[in-house]
């Protein structure tokens, strides 16, 4: 039943009619002819009869009455960060894996909630403990309104326990087994059955340095890669499988060169995941010539970038060998097809090389390169000290003694490299195979280079190395729900920027507010990207009003 406008030469008049099916077709049945439009309005009638029809609707009353600025607005909360990431934190398994720790532990406090609001503050607006306890007060959460700082330090200590000296088999030199890592093993179990293993290991770190005094034994000064050698540090790596699933997170002090870290980092792995061969893929960046020895002693496979340009073999040995590339992708002007990609394979001795090729890339680096040349021959005509500061001119310049020149073998050897990069294993895998698993290396590392800010977690104030770890551990839970928020949304076939999802969530409220001796609850439009997160996460949206006592 609705209300129906019927113009008839210059009059419109307005009829309640409604649809009824007559032998198949819908047809409509007049009901009531309210009169002319003109008229009634004129007369007021028709504001009148909204009213009366009005209370029979706590929406058009409640809705009415907020217009108008006759309703008292008693709270204001955001709700969509919680609806949200707290059914993903239930799926994930998360709730579960903590309830199941806790439950011979005697807090008097629910520590579960105290660890969902730490890492839906990082997900969201990122910081300090004190930070995400201001921040609780203007969102919806189950369960934290009564939480105070000291208990969010407490949750945050028991994360970082270290664990009995029996459950210590598996700790790294860097750092002792704690309750952090019992959960990711748990996390990881209750996921196994949707992969095979961790046949290939993708590493990545990060470096975040302490305000004060940072860390008891963990925060030391170190290459800072924040620039700030004047704090003290620790080092962060996660472990992720190669559909760039968050598996673990280490921690260790900020001493510790990367490329000291990944050999005990993997045997851990193997004592702590139920795991079998594990295959190493890592860049050039992660790996010395030491670690390498130490991957081959122990016999495990590898797939590693190799420095093309400092290192002897590969330049002199590797890049000027002679020989037919594999196609594996062929050059396409379809956007949605996968880059071009050639191998060709090098043995030196015992020792396996691919070498790969981009074509799109090498001409590229080939433009560049001519544009770098141009602007040096033009540069040089005005004086030339301003090119040495420039690392992009300086390394094709040469000097006579006098003055610089365009050094023309530099610019002549750059073209080897045009496109191309370098790999060495020692698997069987077939060429194209090896260049493919090394090309996810870059997915996973896209993921970490847009998951870093859920990383940066600073500014630290904790001195105690088990806060410390557990507020960092934080920030993993927080990789492991926005993974899962992605993988949702790419099988639904949509891509959304991941600012613009918390964007959009963040402007989802309810509004409480008073009328008449009644209270309802209102909820805000839905904006943006809202109208796919809910979906693809299987959580209805509130319905726009609804009495408070309903809840």
């Amino acid at each position: 039943m609705f209300v129906r406008a019927q113009t008839n030469g210059n009059r419109t008049y307005l009829l309640i009619v409604e649809n009824e099916r007559i032998k198949g077709k819908i047809q409509q049945r007049v009901l009531y002819r309210l009169g002319r439009l003109d008229d009634l309005l004129a007369s007021g009638q028709l504001d009148a009869l909204l009213h009366s029809l009005g209370r029979f609707s706590d929406k058009y009353t409640v809705l009415g009455a907020h217009a108008k600025g006759e309703s008292i607005t008693t709270r204001t909360r955001i709700i969509g960060p919680a609806l949200i990431f707290e059914r993903l934190w239930q799926e994930c398994g998360i709730r579960q894996v903590l309830a199941d720790l806790l439950r011979d532990r005697q807090f008097e406090f629910p520590v579960e909630r105290a660890v969902l609001l730490t890492v839906l503050h990082r997900l969201m607006a990122s910081g300090s403990d004190r930070a995400a306890e201001k921040w609780k007060q203007d969102y919806s959460i189950a369960g934290v309104d009564a939480l105070a700082l000291h208990q969010l330090y407490r949750a945050m200590a028991w994360l970082g326990e270290p664990l009995p000296e029996p459950e210590q088999n598996g700790a790294t030199p860097f750092v002792a087994r704690t309750t952090k890592d019992v959960i990711e093993e748990a996390l990881f179990a209750r996921r196994r059955d949707l992969f095979s293993g961790l046949d290939l290991v993708f590493f990545d770190t990060t470096s975040i340095y302490f305000e004060g005094q940072g860390g008891q034994t963990i925060g030391w000064y170190g290459h800072s890669k924040d620039h700030r050698p004047d704090r003290l540090q620790m080092v962060v790596g996660v472990v992720m499988d190669q559909q760039g699933n968050p598996v673990c997170s280490e921690m260790w002090p900020g001493n510790a060169a990367d490329v000291k870290s990944l050999v005990p980092i993997v045997e851990r792995l193997k004592t702590r995941f139920p795991v079998g061969q594990v295959c190493i893929v890592a860049d050039r960046g992660m790996i010395s010539a030491d670690t390498l020895r130490q991957i081959q002693a122990r016999k495990w496979q590898y797939i590693l970038g190799v420095r093309m340009r400092s290192s002897k073999e590969a330049r002199e040995e590797v890049m000027g060998r002679a020989g037919r590339y594999q196609e594996v992708y062929p050059q396409s002007t379809d956007a949605k097809a996968p880059s071009p990609l050639k191998v060709k394979e090098v043995w030196v001795e015992n020792r396996r090389y691919l070498v790969c090729k981009n074509e799109d890339e090498a001409q590229k680096d080939r433009q560049e390169r001519e544009a770098i040349a141009a602007a040096l021959q033009d540069a040089l005509q005005g004086g030339d000290k301003s090119l040495v500061g420039n690392k992009g001119y300086r390394r094709f310049l040469r000097t006579t003694g006098e003055r610089f020149t365009i050094d023309e073998d530099k610019l002549k050897e750059e073209e080897r490299y045009d496109g191309k990069w370098l790999l060495t294993t020692n698997t069987e895998l077939a060429a194209r195979e090896v260049a493919l698993k090394y090309k996810q290396l870059w997915m996973v590392e896209d993921i970490f280079r847009s998951m870093k800010s859920l990383l940066d977690t600073r500014p630290i104030y904790h001195k105690c190395d088990e806060t410390i770890r557990g507020h960092v551990f934080c920030s993993f839970l927080a990789l492991v729900l926005r993974k899962e928020l992605q993988d949702r949304l790419e099988r639904k076939g949509w891509s959304l920027e991941w600012a613009d999802v918390l964007r959009d969530l963040d402007r989802l409220q309810e509004v409480e507010m008073s009328i008449g001796g009644k209270s309802y609850v209102m909820r805000t439009e839905t904006k943006g990207a809202v109208g796919k997160v809910f979906p693809a996460c299987g959580v209805a949206i509130p319905p726009t009003l609804r009495a408070a006592d309903a809840d």
